[in-house]
């Protein structure tokens, strides 16, 4: 079975947008109830709020590409780059200082356009020893054919299933132009609607050695930042597929193996981040609550007795 990219008609991405009218319409409601709730709150609480999201953001993005990464060390460097003195002072690696560097620069500068050297930067700031694991990669610019072709594979040895194969290598220059002239262009695709095609895009181009998973879902929470009209986050996207992560995988699989109708894709990416809106709720009450009782505490000294 051929692969989506090696469609001719590839990249012509279509969808079925009456399909997906209803369900986007679904979204956009829980988008702004979600949203409307937090502006309720006070600075301080917005805050608290935002930092615990991000930081479940940059954890949960790496835990799908079986990464574990220092919660602490992440929160304290979250907390840094929002400008916010709560987080502690852990000293943090290089490793999730990068990630969060670059989570941080998709977010809070979502109206910058995305360029190659920009997602250069990122994929360097993701590896800075040059290696992924044991093994030497290409870091900071676009894959080679040094390590032959891309492929996602399980099973045992000689016996391997291949789940994807990416493009060659030689075509990735060209085919990520014109990814870049499209995300960067005037359409008037819903910014939601493009966070999903955006993110299937790049991460079936598969421009780098590694990390594409990660600066696929950095690339649509770019948008959805957009989305939002806001570098604000309140939700994770990545969070909520890490907890369907069989689900992300096998509906990627399906549709990289399949048609240029994207709509099947598009259904299950519209439903995952309603999901998050969901889960976001559930969460910030608990982050909230916190808040507000340390913000209480802090307004009654202890006793000597306490003492």
């Amino acid at each position: 079975m051929e692969f989506i990219h090696q469609r001719p008609e590839w990249p012509e991405l279509t969808w079925d947008f009456n399909a997906l009218a209803g369900r986007l319409a679904e979204v956009r409601y829980h988008q702004g109830f979600l949203l409307g709730r937090m502006q309720e709150l006070g600075f301080d609480f917005r805050s608290e709020a935002a930092l615990t999201t991000v930081t479940s953001d940059v954890i949960t993005s790496s835990a799908i590409e079986g990464e574990s990464l220092d919660p602490q060390q992440v929160r304290s460097s979250v907390a840094r780059h929002l400008g916010l003195e709560t987080g502690g002072t852990v000293r943090v690696g290089r490793d999730v200082e990068g990630i969060v560097e670059m989570m941080i620069d998709a977010t809070r500068n979502y109206y910058e356009p995305l360029t190659t050297a920009r997602l250069c930067a990122w994929h360097a700031s993701l590896f800075p020893t040059g290696h992924s694991g044991m093994n030497k990669i290409t870091v900071g610019s676009w894959r080679t054919d040094e390590r032959g072709p891309i492929q996602v594979l399980s099973g045992a040895m000689g016996r391997e299933n291949v789940h994807f194969e990416a493009p060659p290598a030689k075509q990735v220059d060209s085919e990520m132009n014109r990814f870049l002239y499209w995300f960067n262009g005037e359409g008037k695709i819903d910014p939601i609607l493009k966070a999903g095609i955006a993110h299937f895009w790049f991460v079936t181009i598969h421009p780098f050695d590694d990390g594409n998973g990660r600066i696929a879902r950095a690339i649509a929470d770019m948008l959805l930042a957009h989305a939002d009209g806001s570098p604000d986050r309140f939700y994770s996207m990545s969070s909520q597929i890490e907890s369907e992560r069989s689900e992300y995988y096998r509906n990627l699989e399906a549709q990289q193996r399949g048609e240029l109708d994207i709509t099947p894709w598009l259904w299950w990416f519209l439903g995952c981040l309603d999901r998050s809106f969901d889960r976001a709720k559930e969460s910030l009450q608990h982050v909230v609550y916190k808040a507000r009782l340390r913000h209480a505490m802090s307004r009654w000294p202890a006793n000597e007795r306490i003492k």
